[in-house]
Formats: structure tokens, C-alpha cells, sequence
């Protein structure tokens, strides 16, 4: 694989000429992009692959739902229905996508909504009866038909966007120098304990500009597994033989927090919707045992036959440090512009 990145630079030069004259054209205004009066707050990265955009946007909501009537509007990437769709009590992981369903059932006084056009999807939005203050746009960072008030870019540790390349030699959706839109730039999935040399280290290597903000988050993860019936301290389960069953991006964390050397790992592509072969494969290699999955998994497969057997394992994006400092940054940039609205 790494020898046919290499062969496909030329086109990787390509690509990435396309994307920078594009975003040229976004930025001289050739390209319309279309702002909106009230907060909007994009949140994405430079690459392709997981880099813990869900954790982030739940950290948003919990952050500012208490406060603000706060909607959330994703691609809904896989998902088998099409244009915009309000997220309602007859939603499931087909109709909005993974993610956006794991929105609609943890945050029920979230609006959730989908359309991979975002401008069209956050018009319906507001022409909705009830009004929403905070739009968080899932995954939109190279969405610049909508103009964003506020950008954050993340990048994960062991995969800085500075170390990569145009795909398909590397994994970026476009050049670097996108970076350069960010206000905030969050490395996430960091190791719990961070020096501050290595983050002074990280901070000369991205090279950021002198209003630009960068923070140092990790994945934490939940005490507990959580069942359709019961939930099990994580201590306890991992002692317990089982099968641990993820269809994510990156799933080696995951598989390395619960595993012990009786378990077996199952590993689904990004997104994957399970066939019934596929649910009749995982129910074999358990073998009887608990099934242990991601919370994004989990909310494809809670109405399956794994049923009785599946339990998920709740994370959550955790600051290194300055949290207070972040959470103040987006609390100022969502008042000052509600104020202006008013």
C-alpha cells in the first residue's frame, strides 16, 4: 500500500492544486459562501480517518445545551435516506447515520438534523417552530459554501496534519495552509500525560499564527459498559472473557483499554452496516460470551440479535489542561454573536 502512495504522488500534486485553487476561490470571494445571523461553529479536520470529531461535538453540546437551544447538523454519512431530515422518534442509524442518531438519543433536547447540503440544511433548520441559537456543523470543515463563525480544527497526536500529505500519498482532504481558517486547533487522543515541552514541540511544528488557540485533549473513557438491561463496571468486564467488536475508524484504543489475552477482536470497516451474515459471524466467535462494542456501533446493532449479548463503552474528549480557557473561547465567540442577533 505504501508503494502505490508513493506511485500515485503525481496525482496527489494534482489534488491538491485542485483543492488549493478552490479554496482561493472561497477566499476572494469568487465562490459565494453563505453566512448565517446567529452561531455557527464548524468542527472538522484535515484528513480522512477518525480524529475524534463525535467526542468533540458531544463536548459542544454538553458545554452550551444548558444554555442554548443548540442544533447539531451532520452529512449523515452511509445513511440510506436523502436531503434534509429532522432526527424524530421514528429515527434510526439508517435514516440519519451513526452519529447523528447517537446525538438524537443522548441529547434529547438537542435538535438533530442532516443534509450534505449544509447551507439548504441550515435554512430548514431555522425555518423550524422552534428556533435554534447554536448550529455545531459535524464534519464541515471543507464545507465552505456555509461561512462559519467559528472554526475548530483537530488533529490527532500521532497523526499531526503537519506530518501528511495530499491523498492519495497521505490521508488530506487539502492543502495544510487550510489549517490557517482554524481558531482553535485541538490535538486530540493524546496520551493522558502530556509534557509541556512536548506540547511547546507540537505547537512550533504546526505553526500557527498569532490568533490561533491550540489545546491538548485525550480519550477517556467511561467506568462503566452499558447494556439494553444492565451496566457493569469496567474494571469487572475486563477480567471477563469476550469479544470485543468495533467497526470505527481507529479502533486499536478501544480494543486496548478493555482487552485481556482470552479476548478476540472483531474489526468492521468505518460505518459498516451489518448484514445478517455478518451478525450470524459475530454471535459465532462470541460463542456465548458478552459482546463489547464502541457507542457508535452500538446504536446500529441495539435492535439486532446481538441484543442480549451487547453491551458499549461510552468516551468522552477530556482537556489535558486549559480547559477553562477553550470553554471561554467558545462561550464569548456564541454570546457576543447571539447579542448581535437580538
Amino acid at each position: 500500500m505504501n508503494i502505490l502512495r508513493k506511485i500515485l504522488f503525481p496525482f496527489a500534486v494534482l489534488y491538491g492544486f485542485i483543492t488549493s485553487i478552490r479554496n482561493f476561490l472561497f477566499d476572494k470571494g469568487i465562490l459565494k459562501s453563505t453566512s448565517f445571523d446567529l452561531p455557527v461553529i464548524a468542527v472538522g479536520n484535515l484528513s480522512v480517518g477518525g480524529t475524534g470529531k463525535t467526542p468533540q461535538i458531544e463536548y459542544l453540546i454538553r458545554l452550551l445545551a444548558d444554555k442554548y437551544k443548540v442544533a447539531t447538523l451532520s452529512r449523515g454519512y452511509k445513511r440510506k435516506s436523502e436531503g434534509f431530515v429532522l432526527a424524530d422518534k421514528n429515527s434510526n442509524a439508517e435514516i440519519l447515520g451513526d452519529e447523528p442518531f447517537q446525538f438524537y438519543q443522548k441529547f434529547p433536547n438537542v435538535m438533530v438534523a442532516v443534509d450534505a447540503n449544509r447551507t439548504n440544511g441550515i435554512q430548514q433548520l431555522l425555518s423550524q417552530n422552534e428556533k435554534s441559537e447554536v448550529i455545531l456543523l459535524d464534519d464541515a470543515y471543507q464545507h465552505r459554501k456555509v461561512k462559519a463563525g467559528f472554526y475548530i480544527l483537530l488533529t490527532a497526536y500521532d497523526d499531526l496534519y503537519a506530518d501528511d500529505f495530499m491523498l492519495p500519498t497521505g490521508n488530506l482532504r487539502e492543502s495544510r495552509s487550510g489549517a490557517e481558517r482554524a481558531n482553535v486547533i485541538v490535538i486530540t487522543k493524546c496520551p493522558k500525560v502530556l509534557s509541556e515541552e512536548k506540547q511547546a514541540e507540537i505547537r512550533l511544528k504546526l505553526k500557527l499564527n498569532c490568533s490561533q488557540q491550540i489545546f491538548f485533549t485525550f480519550i477517556d473513557y467511561d467506568e462503566e459498559i452499558y447494556g439494553s438491561k444492565e451496566k457493569i463496571e469496567v474494571d469487572e468486564i475486563k477480567s471477563e472473557a469476550k469479544l470485543l467488536l468495533a467497526g470505527i475508524a481507529k479502533p486499536k484504543p478501544f480494543f486496548d483499554f478493555l482487552k485481556n489475552e482470552n479476548d478476540e477482536c472483531l474489526t468492521f470497516p468505518d460505518h459498516h452496516h451489518f448484514s445478517d451474515d455478518d451478525l450470524e459471524t459475530i454471535l459465532a466467535k462470541a460463542n456465548g460470551k458478552k459482546i463489547i462494542t464502541t457507542e457508535k456501533d452500538y446504536v446500529r446493532l441495539k435492535d439486532s440479535k446481538l441484543v442480549s449479548q451487547l453491551y458499549y463503552l461510552p468516551i468522552k474528549s477530556t482537556f489535558i489542561n486549559h480547559k477553562q480557557n477553550f470553554d471561554g473561547s467558545i462561550l464569548n465567540y456564541v454570546e457576543k454573536n447571539l447579542a448581535i442577533v437580538l
